[in-house]
């Protein structure tokens, strides 16, 4: 008995380390993300801006930081089209992506030049979406989303079939939301993306 506690006391042990040194390892990658997110010249079939909050069709501050970093990739030719996505939230009228839509047209982009896609509550739905909607063949995307999510955005276009660069709209790289990503990452190259966006 005594040696079974003891097998047992060590193999929680064992258990605790290598899981706390994966989420170190996990927590480095995602910080080397977000650092590289900021400095890249990025090339595509597609931009992809990932949605964020809107007000009664306005972008929030967060939205038009990420647009208007997808204004400058699309006007350096980083790709021919743009794609808005996200939902809208209960008791909205519009939806994240139709607010980001109107958002680029009002600043000179084409309407053939945009692709609004309005399914999906988070970034793995919101992917996905993206990446059915997409021509056959161009699954080359730049994702536009905030630093600390690069690394996340990059794992979940890799499950759902797109190749993926992320370009930060901001350089956002606070510690708290670091450590929430670093959970949510190591949750998801468990389970996978798919089912951690289930649960939400």
């Amino acid at each position: 008995m005594k040696i079974a506690r003891r097998v047992l006391g060590w193999g929680t042990a064992v258990f605790v380390a290598l899981a706390g040194l994966w989420l170190v390892v996990v927590f480095v990658q995602v910080s080397n993300a977000a650092n590289a997110s900021q400095d890249v010249r990025a090339q595509g079939d597609s931009i992809v801006v990932l949605g964020a909050a809107q007000y009664n069709g306005e972008p929030s501050p967060v939205l038009e930081s990420r647009l208007d970093t997808a204004l400058v990739l699309w006007g350096d030719g980083a790709a021919e089209r743009i794609v808005t996505t996200g939902a809208n939230q209960p008791g909205d009228t519009f939806t994240e992506g139709f607010a980001a839509f109107r958002y680029l047209r009002n600043e000179g982009v084409q309407e053939a030049d945009i692709v609004v896609v309005t399914d999906g509550g988070d970034t793995y739905e919101s992917l996905l979406a993206a990446a059915n909607q997409l021509p056959d063949g161009q699954e080359t995307v730049v994702i536009v989303t905030d630093a600390y999510h690069a690394r996340r955005s990059a794992e979940i276009a890799t499950e759902v079939g797109l190749t993926a660069e992320v370009v930060a709209s901001s350089d956002d790289t606070s510690l708290d939301r670091r450590l929430r990503e670093t959970v949510a990452v190591a949750i998801g190259r468990v389970i996978s993306f798919r089912r951690l966006s289930a649960w939400r």
